[in-house]
């Protein structure tokens, strides 16, 4: 038996780009939505390790269009001190459908970054006002990252405003980023007059409040990941206009949504598919956990038979020689 093909992040983030994987992530979330049974995913599992404070995710998923078969696996920690070592971590596990063969073993970490992130501009392309001049990031870390480029890549500002708890953290990105940001030294400071807010951060109890935010905005919600884990306040949530990415997900693991009672007005996919407006000029909020779904399409390129699979792998040996 053929061993697994390894594939570094390097390898990953030399093929994984954006404008193909937009369009791609958009059709799966449709597909998502649609009532179909086109894709198969449970709501994730999640393994507490108290002891260090820590989580392990497992998230499985079937695409019966594109014929494929994978699994996530995410570890994600609370640090209170700076580290070296990323708070998130992840792998992609790719399978032969048709016979549950382990076929790659993928660093998980650039298809996380870019897949959120294109979600979230997915979103904000529906969603956003009309004029759209100031983009707002709550956090400083790879997410807040890969949210810059990806939505200075698709929209215009005239300014981009960012936040993080550190200024340690701050400055790292304003090095990290290709293009002009303001660092702001509170999170009022950064949100008031912005007309797009993202908010990356790991948050456990609100740091955005429905009194800063200019009516008709829109909000990425992308932190605040646990049942008990908070962002947004109250008030935003419920005065908000609020779409999610899925409705059993974030029911069984978003605390915005759980702790303030917070009525879900429709999935993404469900606008993708027409099915439910998109009302931009109302505040928005669209709450994203991510969805295996997504990760399908970031590591099989859309198509079927692994293409992407043998995409990489005729990279990987190109670059990096054999496994």
């Amino acid at each position: 038996m053929a061993q697994p093909v390894l594939i570094s992040a390097e390898a990953v983030e030399k093929i994984l780009q954006y404008r193909e994987l937009v369009p791609r992530l958009e059709v799966a979330l449709g597909k998502f939505s649609n009532g179909k049974g086109e894709i198969v995913q449970p709501v994730r599992s999640v393994l507490a390790i108290e002891k260090y404070n820590g989580y392990l995710g497992v998230m499985p998923a079937y695409s019966a269009h594109d014929d494929v078969l994978a699994t996530k696996i995410v570890a994600f920690y609370q640090r209170d001190q700076p580290s070296s070592i990323p708070a998130h971590q992840a792998s992609v596990l790719l399978f032969d459908p048709e016979h549950g063969t382990l076929m790659a073993v993928m660093d998980g970490k650039v298809i996380t970054e870019k897949r959120t992130a294109a979600v979230s501009a997915i979103a904000t392309k529906f969603l956003k006002p009309v004029q759209a001049d100031v983009l707002c990031i709550l956090g400083s870390g790879v997410q807040a990252v890969s949210h810059y480029e990806i939505f200075t890549e698709m929209f215009s500002f005239k300014e981009v405003r960012v936040w993080g708890r550190t200024k340690e953290n701050v400055d790292r990105f304003a090095r990290t980023v290709r293009g002009p940001v303001r660092v702001c030294s509170s999170v009022k400071e950064a949100v008031v007059g912005a007309d797009l807010i993202v908010t990356v951060t790991m948050a456990t109890k609100p740091v955005l409040f429905a009194e800063w935010v200019k009516p008709g905005a829109h909000i990425n919600a992308v932190g605040a990941c646990r049942p008990d884990w908070r962002e947004l306040d109250d008030v935003l949530m419920k005065s908000a206009v609020l779409y999610v990415d899925t409705r059993e997900g974030a029911m069984k693991e978003s605390g915005d949504v759980i702790l303030s009672g917070a009525e879900i007005f429709a999935e993404l996919g469900e606008v993708v598919n027409g099915e439910k407006p998109a009302l931009h000029e109302k505040t928005t909020v669209f709450k994203s956990l991510g969805k295996n779904n997504q990760t399908l399409v970031s590591s099989s390129n859309g198509n079927t038979k692994h293409p992407s699979l043998h995409s990489l792998h005729q990279h990987w040996h190109r670059s990096v020689g054999h496994c």
